[in-house]
């Protein structure tokens, strides 16, 4: 445990009837928090919609006009960053906490998404089901962990894939999904959506087959160097970028995981995490204030630190935030979570080196 984290109190790990309850309710937090840290501002919204807008442009005019090899790494790492800033705008619009208009959301939404190769209501709609099921071992879909027996049955490949190359984890999680209802967030078909969400699904696939096809459009004119400098490589960043802050976001050594009845709501919102990006965290939207989020999650980025300072005398213990470098707290949960135990409720990560350690006391 680290000194500098606000942890929760200890489970009772291996319990199948764990049965202690939260000392307060969603009510208690949400009076906690001023009225209008609730209420959107679609003027303020699209200020910060625009404002990425413009810096991906001035990047993509400074690079081009440099045309240094030595300037392209930084502006791989700038560039890949701000896409990922344009991705938590549309991840606003997903929540609807981006306007009070469900129409400037979708377009808003589609805008920010499509540039980068996301389907907005495909990933808005599995997103809302990591939401509403955030810690359950039964129904979450977001980096969903897996059982201990279930990965000493995976070949090496896939630990591969799935613990040491988690930084390049999202083009495939679009394709294939994740946790109890994996599928595809592009078909109709998948088990991820209702029937009557199938002209969404659609929508967004279609804006993602036109963007793919521009990507094309530009190779046949400028041949793949001029894509691999302006598009791809910045593309990469921004997957890393994304699948390291998810990661983040719901991946440390003792939060917990919840089994049937055991889990609800506001349990599960509270398995989750605060971290300091440092001057990132201004740049990404303040992502990385968290757990505001995650129990009320149709609030505003802009409100998220002030609904943040409201709620911790309320949550108390319960309130977690890690001020560990961002590089360590990775470096940390790469090494210990790994898998969950295959029975017991409040059950957090273990690793093969932990699990060892424990026997061996």
């Amino acid at each position: 445990m680290q000194s500098n984290t606000v942890l929760n109190p200890p489970s009772n790990q291996g319990s199948s009837s764990r049965t202690t309850e939260l000392p307060f309710t969603l009510a208690d937090i949400k009076s906690a928090i001023p009225a209008h840290c609730f209420e959107p501002s679609a003027w303020r919204s699209l200020a910060y919609f625009f404002l990425d807008l413009g810096i991906i442009a001035g990047l993509y005019a400074i690079a081009y006009t440099v045309d240094s090899w030595l300037f392209y790494p930084i502006f791989w790492l700038m560039q890949g960053t701000m896409f990922w800033a344009l991705f938590v705008v549309g991840h606003d619009c997903g929540h609807g906490s981006f306007s009070k208009s469900k129409w400037l959301n979708n377009l808003i939404g589609h805008l920010s998404h499509a540039p980068i190769l996301v389907p907005f209501h495909g990933w808005r709609i599995s997103h809302r089901t990591h939401h509403a099921n955030t810690g359950s071992l039964d129904n979450d879909e977001s980096w969903y962990p897996v059982s201990e027996s279930h990965y000493e049955q995976m070949r090496w490949y896939e630990k591969l894939g799935r613990f040491y190359l988690m930084l390049f984890a999202y083009p495939i999680y679009l394709f294939r999904g994740s946790g109890v209802r994996a599928g595809s967030h592009f078909m109709p078909g998948s088990q991820l959506f209702r029937p009557s969400e199938k002209w969404d699904v659609l929508t967004s696939s279609a804006s993602l087959v036109l963007m793919v096809g521009f990507l094309g459009a530009l190779t046949y004119q400028f041949g793949w160097l001029f894509l691999l400098k302006f598009y791809l490589v910045p593309y990469v960043v921004f997957v890393m970028w994304l699948d390291l802050v998810t990661y983040l976001h719901h991946t440390e050594a003792d939060i917990p995981w919840y089994r049937g009845k055991d889990w609800y709501f506001l349990k599960g919102a509270l398995s989750t995490i605060d971290r300091d990006y440092g001057i990132i965290n201004s740049i990404h939207h303040d992502i990385g204030t968290h757990v505001a989020h995650h129990i009320f999650s149709t609030m505003p980025h802009y409100h998220l630190k002030e609904a943040t300072e409201a709620i911790k005398p309320v949550l108390g213990d319960y309130y977690r935030k890690s001020t560990d470098p961002i590089w360590k707290s990775f470096i940390r949960s790469y090494w210990d979570c790994h898998f969950v135990s295959d029975t017991g409720s409040g059950i957090c990560y273990e690793s093969p080196s932990t699990r060892r350690s424990a026997e061996v006391k």
